[in-house]
């Protein structure tokens, strides 16, 4: 089947695997946080399986020992709308950092909301940084996983990196280890296009990070070790 079929395919398919989830989770609202992030799992795991049998695109995960138990900070890079929805699957009780119009959408947003995520105000300098962090620290406290993506927004395979401080900042006043999580799900499904093509994301969870490094030094490990990993799996994926 050709590409643009497949890939067609699998949008009608997304969403409105979407609008059924959405519609349980009105009534899982009432229920608690906690059954609208079993909601997110599972529908997480549903894209997957769409993937897998729609568009020949499967997942290649390794490392998954090393997540350790309790809160964290998980940072992962960010190359596609893939990890969005993948990386829920992995983690207990997940929580990300979004974007505050997010929380707006009708619905869509009252999930985020229930589920505990953490809304940030773009552009709103220090004050954000400020208000993301004690929030940071709520939602970590009960052994949650902070899921967040260093650089912010998509980045295409290659491109030259951008991480914000930001995680720094997280790291040093929520005082949990982070996880960095590096992938090349860019090279199957781009950050701005339309089609899905088949192969496999490769998945690397690396060492985590113990609490109590100081800012900048970690900083700068996470960096190095990020782009190191995710160079490897960005040239696995292309020797295909």
């Amino acid at each position: 089947m050709p590409i643009l079929i497949r890939s067609a395919a699998f949008n009608v398919l997304f969403y409105l695997v979407l609008l059924f989830y959405l519609v349980i989770a009105c009534a899982a609202m009432a229920v608690s946080r906690r059954a609208i992030i079993v909601l997110a799992k599972a529908w997480g795991r549903t894209n997957l399986w769409l993937l897998r049998t729609v568009c020949g695109i499967d997942a290649q995960w390794s490392g998954r020992e090393k997540i350790p138990p309790g809160a964290l900070i998980v940072a992962s890079k960010h190359q596609s709308f893939w990890e969005t929805f993948a990386l829920i699957t992995l983690f207990d009780d997940p929580t990300f950092i979004v974007k505050r119009e997010l929380m707006w959408i009708p619905v869509f947003g009252w999930c985020m909301w229930r589920a505990g995520m953490i809304p940030v105000r773009r552009g709103a300098g220090s004050q954000a940084l400020a208000g993301m962090t004690q929030r940071a620290r709520l939602e970590l406290a009960p052994g949650r996983q902070l899921i967040i993506f260093p650089e912010g927004t998509r980045r295409a395979p290659g491109a030259e990196p951008a991480y914000k401080f930001g995680v720094a900042q997280l790291y040093a006043e929520t005082g949990a280890p982070c996880l960095p999580i590096a992938l090349n799900s860019g090279l199957v499904w781009g950050r701005r296009s339309f089609l899905r093509h088949p192969g496999t994301v490769r998945v690397e969870i690396l060492d985590p990070i113990p609490p109590g490094m100081p800012r900048t030094e970690f900083f700068e490990r996470l960096k190095r070790e990020l782009e190191a990993a995710t160079a490897r799996l960005i040239a696995a994926g292309t020797q295909r």
